[in-house]
């Protein structure tokens, strides 16, 4: 299965989530700029890293791809806590594994509770609690 596809520059909008670097990210803005006499527009992208929080900024002509991951959101329930790492069971699976608790839901996250992951670019991360 393909874990990217490729969008056109002019398709990219704030909040949409692109590859730099084979980091996915998430577009926090964006500036066009006019395309000159013989040129295109460029293109000035800031985007973070979904997963670590990377800040990353690149200018491209409005002409040129980029990749998008494929997304994947699936449901599993915690099993266990031990300090940041929650053990969680696959809800179509039933596959366990560890995940690591994202601060904001460090409160949230409990033994039994159902939480809705993301698996991006064969990384998953915990986004909420369902």
């Amino acid at each position: 299965m393909a874990e990217s596809k490729p969008i056109h520059m002019n398709e990219v909008k704030v909040g949409k989530y692109i590859l730099v670097d084979d980091v996915a990210c998430i577009v926090k803005s964006l500036q066009v700029s006019r395309p000159g006499k013989h040129g295109h527009a460029k293109y000035r992208v800031e985007a973070v890293g979904i997963i670590d929080g990377s800040k990353k900024i690149f200018i491209k002509p409005g002409h040129d791809s980029i990749e998008s991951p494929i997304i994947e959101k699936e449901t599993a329930q915690v099993l266990s806590v031990q300090g940041d790492i929650a053990t969680v069971m696959d809800g179509k699976t039933y596959e366990t594994f560890d995940l690591p608790i994202p601060n904001e839901l460090k409160n949230q996250i409990k033994e039994g509770i159902e939480v809705i992951y993301w698996i991006i670019m064969n990384d998953k991360i915990i986004k909420q609690v369902k």
